[in-house]
């Protein structure tokens, strides 16, 4: 960094560190405390979590609820992408409205939808009991596979708009080339668009990853009282338990967590874009 242009950047590092670093700090402070008045340091809280069985497994329960989520974006996300990029730009532009729509509702409404969808009653078990499918009432709400479908559906723009920006800077030649030389559409989209791919992709799977494990109101509304995640537990340990301590202790170790699982996807796009 030249030095000239130092001063531009203080006001932005003063505000990371008052509003990010100094609460950070505090809560680190809070979780090796005994209690909220700071009265002593002691790593009990997190002995405690390691040592209990329910904690660790909830932990676990959130990482594997992010990982099904991001994969369902992807599997989906893609596809869309890929899509809007060989589109005309009216069509592009329906797409990515379409896809974005979710973000311009509050989450509260649109959790709200999606549990008036997935109930007993809802929009998709009266096709499913309609169209025959099954004689009993699906149950969605308040499973697993509702969170994963409504994390899926309101997390999408987060995997589709980096992946969509990757896929229109590819040089089209390259894929003109492919089928020139023989190979199918499907082939050029295996052996060559999907490669080029990889930067948008690891990038969506971050977002989206880290927003689907801490989405506290949509894990809460549609997951119930019976799925418990991390953000959750947390919330029950602060306000419900009012264990302040203990609650900074299970952040801190949420938020390695989620760290750890990030800096694996840059490592694997790090090392692909080193075999590429």
């Amino acid at each position: 960094m030249r030095r000239d242009g130092l001063p531009l950047a203080l006001p932005l590092a003063a505000l990371f560190a008052v509003a990010f670093v100094a609460p950070l700090c505090v809560l680190i402070a809070m979780s090796l405390s005994s209690d909220a008045g700071f009265a002593s340091f002691t790593a009990q809280n997190y002995v405690k979590f390691f040592t209990d069985r329910f904690n660790y497994s909830i932990l676990v329960d959130t990482l594997l609820l992010g990982v099904k989520a991001t994969a369902l974006c992807l599997l989906f996300g893609f596809p869309i992408a890929w899509v809007a990029s060989r589109s005309s730009p009216r069509v592009q532009s329906i797409l990515l409205f379409i896809v974005v729509l979710p973000i311009m509702t509050s989450v509260v409404v649109r959790t709200f939808a999606w549990i008036v969808i997935l109930g007993r009653q809802g929009l998709l078990n009266q096709i499913v009991t309609g169209l025959g499918l099954s004689q009993e009432p699906l149950r969605l709400l308040y499973s697993e596979a509702g969170v994963v479908l409504v994390l899926a559906q309101v997390q999408m723009p987060l995997m589709v708009l980096p992946i969509l920006t990757v896929i229109s800077r590819i040089d089209p030649n390259l894929s003109d080339a492919s089928r020139a030389l023989g190979s199918s559409e499907w082939r050029t989209l295996f052996k060559v668009t999907l490669p080029l791919s990889m930067p948008g992709i690891i990038a969506g799977c971050i977002l989206t990853y880290a927003a689907c494990v801490t989405a506290f109101v949509t894990q809460t509304l549609i997951g119930g009282a019976r799925l418990v995640y991390m953000p959750l537990h947390i919330y029950q340990q602060a306000v419900g338990a009012n264990n302040w301590s203990f609650a900074a202790a299970i952040s801190v170790i949420f938020m390695v967590a989620v760290l750890g699982v990030v800096a694996l996807l840059n490592l694997l796009a790090a090392r692909m874009q080193r075999h590429a």
